[in-house]
């Protein structure tokens, strides 16, 4: 009996973050933040703390290195001005942020903030029911320059065609597992907090 291996590291990572994934997209259906403005600029504010949280990595030297265009995928000042259309006050940090990962860990936590980019492309069609936009209060949800799928297709690329050490491997795994826990923590927060 033979067992299937996934053929690339970005299917392996797709795999072992199945079961977060969908228990966030749960979560996020029952919070229902396309029922109204108020409800969406919750999850903006998760959004917007998630993203925050990343910024170093999207501008780190060594892995711009490897993503040319990594710092300009960033969607933390996006997700901002949203929070400013919504009038929603730019939250506090919220303890807990990921704090000088591996190179391979951080590429884990990269691999689920781009990878939401492609789920972004039914979030907007919600948002321009509350008569959002990708220039108006769902900019972080906006089609990136180039387009979604071509856009993962390059990060994945390079992420797949990274040599990585068996260490590596594992470390890259945490990142990504990390940052659907780190999702889910920072959208509870958000829709429990009392907002400003």
């Amino acid at each position: 009996m033979t067992t299937q291996r996934p053929v690339s590291r970005a299917q392996r990572l797709n795999q072992i973050t199945h079961e977060p994934h969908s228990k966030l997209d749960a979560l996020v259906k029952a919070h229902a933040p396309f029922e109204t403005p108020a409800s969406f600029a919750r999850f903006v504010v998760a959004q917007y703390l998630f993203q925050s949280e990343l910024v170093a990595l999207y501008n780190d030297a060594e892995l711009s290195a490897l993503i040319p265009d990594l710092p300009a995928r960033c969607r933390a000042e996006a997700a901002k001005a949203d929070l400013a259309d919504l009038d929603t006050a730019v939250p506090a940090p919220v303890a807990g942020a990921v704090k000088n990962p591996t190179q391979a860990e951080a590429l884990g936590w990269l691999f689920v903030s781009e990878g939401s980019k492609l789920g972004a492309a039914f979030l907007i069609k919600r948002a321009v029911g509350l008569g959002l936009s990708e220039t108006f209060g769902a900019r972080h949800l906006a089609e990136p320059a180039g387009g979604r799928a071509e856009g993962w297709k390059t990060f994945t690329r390079t992420l797949d065609g990274l040599a990585f050490t068996e260490q590596q491997e594992a470390e890259a795994d945490k990142g990504a597992l990390d940052a659907f826990n780190r999702f889910t923590v920072l959208l509870g927060h958000a829709y429990e907090a009392e907002l400003a």
